[in-house]
Parts: C-alpha cells; sequence; structure tokens
C-alpha cells in the first residue's frame, strides 16, 4: 500500500514513533476513529474527511507528539466542532434548508435520533463517556475542559433524553 507521505518522510517519522509507523497506526485507528467521528458528526462522509485531517495534521506533528492516539482523538474532536461551526455559519449565512432527499435509514433508532439533536458538547460527552467509555477526567482532557463541565453536560443531556422520550411514549 502506497501512503501520501514520501519514503524520507516515512523514515522520519518512523524514528520517532516507537517502532509503530504512520501507516501501522492508521491502520489501527482508523476504524474505532472513523466510528467515533461518526457519532460526533453524523455523517460518515464527515467522519472520513475528519479522520484523515486528523492523520495530516498527526503527520506534521509526529515529532512532537508523546501519544499520537490521543492526538487523534482530540483532533477528530476539535474538527468535529469546527464543522458543526461551519456547518452553522452555513446556515445562516445561505439560509439553506435541509434536503427534503435525506432519508434515514431505517434501522437507526429513535434515541440516535434524539441525541443527534443535542448541542454539540453534549453529544461529545455522551459519545466520549459512554461509546469510548472514557472516565470523566478523560473525557475532559479530550475536550479541553474541567471534569465538572463533563459532568454537568452529561446530566443536561440525559434529562434531555429523558424528557424527550417520554415525550414520544405518550
Amino acid at each position: 500500500m502506497k501512503t501520501v507521505l514520501q519514503d524520507a518522510e516515512a523514515a522520519a517519522i518512523d524514528e520517532d514513533a516507537g517502532g509503530e509507523s504512520l501507516e501501522q497506526l492508521y491502520r489501527r485507528c482508523r476504524p474505532g476513529l472513523l466510528r467515533f467521528a461518526h457519532l460526533l458528526t453524523g455523517s460518515a462522509t464527515l467522519a472520513e474527511d475528519v479522520v484523515h485531517d486528523a492523520f495530516v495534521g498527526l503527520a506534521r506533528n509526529r515529532r512532537r507528539v508523546l501519544d499520537p492516539a490521543a492526538y487523534l482523538r482530540r483532533s477528530v474532536v476539535n474538527l468535529s466542532n469546527n464543522a458543526h461551526r461551519r456547518a452553522g455559519r452555513e446556515r445562516r449565512h445561505l439560509q439553506s434548508a435541509p434536503d427534503p432527499l435525506v432519508v434515514v435509514p431505517p434501522d437507526v433508532d429513535e434515541t440516535w435520533l434524539l441525541v443527534q439533536r443535542l448541542p454539540h458538547r453534549q453529544r461529545s460527552v455522551l459519545v466520549l463517556r459512554y461509546y469510548l467509555d472514557l472516565s470523566e477526567a478523560e473525557t475532559a482532557r479530550v475536550l479541553g475542559c474541567r471534569p465538572g463541565t463533563v459532568k454537568s453536560s452529561t446530566a443536561r443531556a440525559l434529562r434531555t433524553l429523558r424528557a424527550k422520550l417520554k415525550e414520544q411514549s405518550s
């Protein structure tokens, strides 16, 4: 498999990777990061772009990165946030309506649809805490906030989900 990096660049990265090349890291981490990014963005296509950009950033900064997996997770969160901000700006500036041709697959359950409607930080907290099973401290580190913010965001998100599920069942 041919990588994007030139042979000389790949060799330089391999020296500092502690034995694991960028290609090996990509093969090992990409599937999980794709699932993670898809949960954060709600789009498989956007998730591909986000993960790709995260690996490009890692390739540029590999010599300074002590924990590549943590760097990639943080990059995915940041790039997902950027994508949500960009989409919001596009909606405001272009006044675009959602595409009526988009059809949600029937296997997506109601709970996930409700999770997608949560504010981005609350969705990120739920995905990090319950999908990736990170602790409050780890989630706070990935999101760049305090553990108390993780606790309150989780509580708000769960309260909102409970209320919406109760409304739907009534």
